[in-house]
């Protein structure tokens, strides 16, 4: 069983966020885009935020006694990465695992802010920005951190009734910190993030819920070790019909993570997978597919690159096989969930770790075809009456990570939730073209599915 603990509602009158906080969705569904005003902001407070995160790492000046004994970022990195499980650091949050989670969540959100989403554009599905400019442009220019790498997953899903064509889409970036902030934050991070779903072939490929064998080391497929198809199909599928196409989201990671391993060779690392929905998943098996391949042992398990992911708002990836040979390869996976978003529900929404076995002694046989969360879980509670999709939301969950509030100070709002969701997905697909019927009603069954759970 994944670890828990609940953070209370922030200070606003049922949610977190009042509706000028709360970034708007967008006409795909569950994924929100900032406007431009509350992308300003958000800007500011990353640039604030990630500045303070890494100078936080350094004994202040004037406390010349107590440096060599007061905690700081670089001395604890390894246990705020999760090298013990995150004991005695979730509850309560600690401050540098609670800085170091928000530090990570702004780099997805950068994600969002650079994604063009203009169908005129140039840039459409793209990046907007170069890999130089991309954390300048978003207000992360401070970071520290130089983005080396733009990566690209190709759904391999076609919609009948729709002319979108099945190319890759930017998907996240690899980022390095620099030589200065490699020294104030205790070693060299590698930095790989994800964005969630937005486009109507990953939308598809989420809900491709059959589980299937990874075989992702060639030396040894492991049969029982199975994930989520559409998943799986975003992480290995490639433009294969043109010769010069992309290749998939997995070589051209597999390629990156391993040059910079080979270029920062010697130097103390760490391997930091961040993503949001569907890119929680690619952050996951990612972490899996650098472990099984062994890219991060360097000859003995204290010398082992820590591989961690974090992971905001993601569904559940694999089988029991899965989550078991993840813990077994020293993957570590922190989990930030709503405890109102139905994402975090998915797949599994029966078959999952609470229904393999009865009674805590009889395991069913089909336990092998059950889905099961990997990691620590920290579990957040907000709903927006006026936006209910901000459930879903990263900003939301971002900022309730910034200024928790205590539960008795917040009244609770005993309206189901999943209604609320479902009249507000169905009024805004009935402003759109009546060919999305077929879409209006599987969503309508997919939230009718969750008022029970």
């Amino acid at each position: 069983m994944a670890s828990k603990i609940l953070m209370p509602n922030p200070c606003v009158t049922h949610v977190a966020y009042s509706a000028s906080m709360v970034p708007r969705s967008h006409s795909s569904g569950q994924v929100c885009l900032p406007n431009k005003s509350t992308a300003e902001t958000t800007a500011s407070i990353s640039l604030s935020l990630v500045s303070s995160s890494l100078t936080s790492a350094m004994p202040a000046k004037s406390d010349k006694t107590n440096s060599a004994t007061t905690p700081t970022l670089a001395r604890m990195w390894r246990e705020v990465h999760g090298c013990n499980n995150w004991e005695g650091l979730v509850e309560p949050l600690h401050p540098f695992l609670r800085q170091e989670i928000i530090r990570y969540g702004e780099f997805v959100t950068a994600c969002y802010q650079a994604f063009d989403l203009d169908p005129s554009s140039k840039r459409y599905l793209t990046c907007k920005y170069g890999k130089k400019s991309l954390l300048r442009e978003v207000g992360m220019g401070n970071s520290s951190y130089e983005v080396t790498k733009y990566i690209y997953a190709t759904p391999d899903v076609s919609i009948p009734i729709q002319n979108e064509p099945s190319c890759g889409r930017w998907i996240g970036y690899v980022a390095v910190s620099s030589d200065d902030a490699a020294r104030r934050l205790g070693r060299r991070d590698i930095v790989i993030t994800f964005r969630g779903t937005v486009t109507n072939p990953e939308w598809i490929a989420n809900f491709m819920s059959s589980l299937t064998p990874a075989k992702l080391d060639p030396n040894n497929p492991r049969p029982d070790v199975k994930v989520e198809s559409g998943f799986l199909s975003l992480y290995t599928s490639n433009e294969s019909d043109d010769k010069f196409g992309l290749k998939s989201c997995r070589e051209q990671l597999l390629s990156e993570v391993s040059r910079l391993l080979n270029l920062y060779k010697g130097e103390e690392l760490s391997i930091s997978l961040a993503g949001h929905s569907m890119g929680s998943s690619l952050a996951l098996l990612l972490a899996y597919d650098i472990a099984e391949l062994g890219l991060n042992r360097l000859g003995a398990p204290d010398l082992d690159i820590p591989v961690t992911v974090f992971s905001f708002g993601g569904p559940r990836v694999g089988n029991l096989g899965f989550k078991e040979r993840c813990e077994e390869l020293g993957v570590k996976v922190l989990r930030i969930v709503n405890v109102n978003d139905p994402i975090t529900k998915l797949p599994g929404v029966f078959l999952n770790e609470s229904f393999r076995v009865l009674g805590g002694r009889y395991e069913f046989p089909w336990s092998c075809s059950c889905y099961a969360h990997v990691g620590v879980e920290i579990v957040l509670d907000f709903f927006n009456m006026q936006n209910p999709s901000c459930v879903h939301d990263l900003g939301s969950y971002i900022s309730l990570l910034r200024c928790p509030k205590k539960g008795d100070e917040v009244q609770k709002d005993e309206e189901n939730i999943f209604i609320r969701a479902r009249e507000s997905i169905l009024s805004s697909w009935a402003q759109n073209s009546t060919n999305m019927e077929p879409l209006r009603n599987a969503a309508s069954n997919f939230v009718n599915l969750f008022q029970n759970v």
